[in-house]
């Protein structure tokens, strides 16, 4: 690992950026305060300007204006209520019950509004009892109000001053995480790699890719001032972000019988360079990515042409030696590697030259692409949306249930006497935290708070048993703000550890010496909270991983036989339209990413609700190869070249019938006896002929030393499209029969 490299993406990335700006955004008006005395009585105005700062989510600037200033008032009235009826018990379980609802509900609206909600109900925690705000309520929660307040004010600012560097950080860390997404590739390149771990971890890198591109997609696409804006920077933003999308669809295409690959070449040097130049090539990328996170100039090292000359060059070394009639298809495999690595290169090359700001380059950007198709669906702000989900079918409503039932279990548990809980308000916050719609999300996220809160506990113990002098106390306590919140979304144990240390110096400067008693309740509210979480997440309406696969794979087969058609209407010469391919592509990837993300959590459920995991693990691996195939394909279809050789009507039937027959039996429906038929088809190519042919004129002709290193010859490209055509409807045929083993396993279950 590059910790250099790592340390710099780190530092340039929008969690830290973001980080910063809410810990200063704390921290200067919490020194001006303290300067002039009056910290301990206007401590709710850094709280405030903390809680808002949270909900400041990465999007277009105007879903993030709003939803600041809809956290402003929210807050501001949620804390003024809960202190106003603190008195009433029964007022304060109605609160509890309705706002708990309510304000996990309103996560059917997204990610953005969940968040929203999950922070009010931080707020209600935290004034539930009314020991922030004293005897003066309403003077109390004015400050709050400010604090809150100020927040928005800094944004407004920020935003003005820098209008892109959100769009640039985004689209940098895409770039960052197909380097990363490259560097897997670069491993099959080695001699032995173990080939199902490195699929399974490009299918986690897969899913990492789609995560930040629907990010990306949402912010870039949705910001008026970068797609309408006639700007340089605005176009050339747009112009990285789908150029690292061609990228990503050149990284998936490049899908190689790496096994026979190795066990041909695996002991010469070839492969070892090609392995190599990949990770210089991915060290490129990441440093390009990591200039567009800082904003600062990139600067090119490497030549890409000259070193990959240099590959080619011990490629006719070795085909000069190797070359003949019997290893004529192994060469033809390691030159179709060749060219697409090349490929690579090529997209490569292009990035460069758009991020070196070629104005005009910049200026001929017209895709023609309708972006709004592109972005990802969002339910519409309305109360129909609300109600529909008042279902036990809704896992929304599940969830609501549970964070109500788990809150207002903290609150019963927190007024125990016998407890002595000094701050009630940590076990609520620590449910909040935790409990997540997904169990796998709320198991791993309980054990990493209660190991986070626990080292956190001790370092701070430690800090404050030794450290005593006030202006290193309040530097660590910056430090510890900013890489908590940088920290939040990425590696949720260092946050919280992080968080624990920043929040014991807090009460340290608000109340010295208290420490031993921050350190017994933190600790004790944090096991409180993660026991009642599980317990509730396991036991009140739990919704399994499992029950989710089979309208997953509907998807995913759906968008793979829908991908799969359209690149055989290119071979077949038809009317295809360039958004209506990118469109289906797009599906196609974010389906199967959507897929292996819950295989991947269904791994973190109970045993017994691991159902048929070995099944599912098998039709993820399916689908990624079907993709991955299909968009293999796509590059010799979209190439302009003929290929009469291949009967590529009757390969389209052959293959779809084999998708239509396993998306009939996902999707339940009968099948006519013509799609089992088509699915037997032979379709009638040329390629073993002419293959055979030049087999003969090898044995009886010498052998030439012609170099043209960036050119394949036709019968190379035909004979790579029919093995992959051959490889989906294998790849298909199995996927049918893992899906016709899976529905005999769930009409057994539904039986029992």
């Amino acid at each position: 690992m590059n910790y250099s490299s790592e340390l710099k993406k780190f530092l340039t990335s929008q969690y830290i950026y973001s980080g910063a700006r809410i810990a200063l955004a704390i921290v200067v008006p919490s020194i001006i305060l303290a300067q002039f005395g009056l910290l301990k009585e206007y401590f709710l105005f850094p709280l405030g300007t903390s809680f808002v700062g949270l909900t400041d989510q990465p999007g277009p600037f105007i879903r993030r204006r709003n939803t600041l200033l809809l956290s402003v008032f929210f807050f501001f009235f949620i804390a003024l209520f809960a202190s106003l009826v603190k008195d009433f018990p029964i007022a304060v379980y109605l609160e509890i019950i309705v706002c708990g609802f309510f304000f996990s509900m309103i996560g059917v609206y997204g990610l953005r509004l969940a968040t929203f909600g999950s922070l009010a109900l931080v707020v209600l925690s935290i004034f539930i009892d009314g020991h922030l705000t004293g005897d003066d309520i309403f003077k109390s929660s004015f400050i709050f109000f400010l604090g809150c307040l100020w927040f928005f004010i800094i944004f407004m600012i920020v935003s003005t001053l820098q209008p892109y560097k959100l769009a640039s950080q985004v689209v940098g860390e895409n770039y960052l995480e197909l380097a990363d997404y490259l560097r897997i590739k670069a491993k099959y390149y080695t001699k032995n790699p173990d080939f199902d771990s490195l699929l399974n971890q490009l299918i986690a890198q897969q899913v990492k890719i789609k995560n930040h591109q629907e990010d990306t997609r949402e912010i870039v696409f949705k910001t008026r001032k970068i797609v309408n804006e006639s700007t340089t920077q605005s176009r050339i933003l747009m112009l990285m972000f789908l150029n690292s999308i061609d990228l990503y669809d050149k990284l998936l295409t490049s899908e190689n019988d790496y096994k026979r690959m190795n066990q041909v070449f695996g002991d010469t040097k070839l492969l070892q360079s090609i392995h190599d130049y990949l990770l210089v090539m991915a060290d490129e990328i990441t440093n390009l990515g990591i200039s567009m996170q800082s904003g600062l100039a990139f600067k090119q090292i490497t030549n890409f042409d000259e070193e990959l000359k240099k590959i080619y060059d011990e490629f006719f070394e070795h085909r000069s030696q190797k070359f003949s009639s019997q290893t004529l298809e192994d060469f033809m495999m390691i030159r179709q590697v060749l060219m697409r690595i090349t490929e690579i290169t090529d997209e490569v090359n292009t990035i460069m030259k758009v991020n070196s700001q070629d104005i005009k380059l910049a200026k001929s950007l017209s895709t023609g692409l309708d972006y709004s198709k592109f972005l990802p669906k969002e339910e519409r702000l309305n109360h129909r949306v609300f109600l529909s989900n008042f279902s036990l079918n809704s896992g929304h409503f599940r969830h609501a249930v549970r964070v109500t039932i788990a809150l207002l279990l903290g609150y019963i548990v927190s007024r125990f006497d016998i407890l002595g809980i000094g701050h009630s308000y940590w076990i609520l916050i620590t449910i909040i935290a935790i409990l997540k719609p997904a169990y796998a999300t709320t198991k791993h996220r309980n054990l990493l708070r209660l190991f986070g809160t626990l080292a956190g506990a001790i370092l701070a113990y430690i800090i404050l048993y030794f450290i005593g002098e006030p202006t290193t106390l309040l530097i660590i306590l910056l430090i510890s703000m900013i890489i908590c919140f940088s920290l939040l979304k990425s590696n949720y144990f260092w946050a919280v550890l992080f968080m624990t240390i920043y929040i014991f110096l807090s009460f340290n400067f608000l109340r010295p010496g208290n420490v031993n008693l921050i350190f017994k309740d933190r600790l004790l509210d944090t096991l409180i909270g993660g026991a009642i979480t599980f317990l509730v997440a396991y036991f009140i309406l739990p919704v399994w991983e499992h029950t989710q696969n089979l309208d997953l794979m509907k998807k995913s087969s759906r968008s793979n036989l829908n991908y799969f058609r359209l690149v055989m209407d290119h071979f077949l010469k038809k009317e295809v339209d360039d958004e209506d391919f990118r469109l289906k592509r797009k599906n196609a990837i974010i389906d199967l990413a959507n897929l292996s993300d819950n295989f991947q959590r269904m791994i973190s459920d109970p045993k017994n609700q691991q159902r048929k995991l070995e099944t599912v693990h098998q039709f993820v691996t399916t689908t990624h190869l079907i993709t991955a195939y299909t968009a293999s394909l796509s590059q010799y279809a979209k190439s302009g070249h003929e290929f009469p050789e291949i009967d590529f009507q009757n390969w389209k039937l052959k293959i779809s019938a084999e998708l239509l027959r396993t998306s009939s039996l996902l999707f339940q429906k009968d099948l006519d006896e013509q799609i089992r038929s088509e699915s037997r088809i032979k379709p009638e190519d040329h390629v073993a002929d002419l293959l055979e042919r030049r087999k003969a004129e090898l044995e009886n002709q010498a052998i030439s030393n012609e170099r043209k290193p960036f050119t394949v010859s036709h019968l190379t490209e035909i004979k790579n499209i029919k093995e992959l055509l051959e490889l989906i409807y294998d790849v298909a045929k199995d996927q049918r029969k893992i899906i016709e083993e899976y529905l005999i396993y769930q009409s057994t279950i539904a039986k029992q």
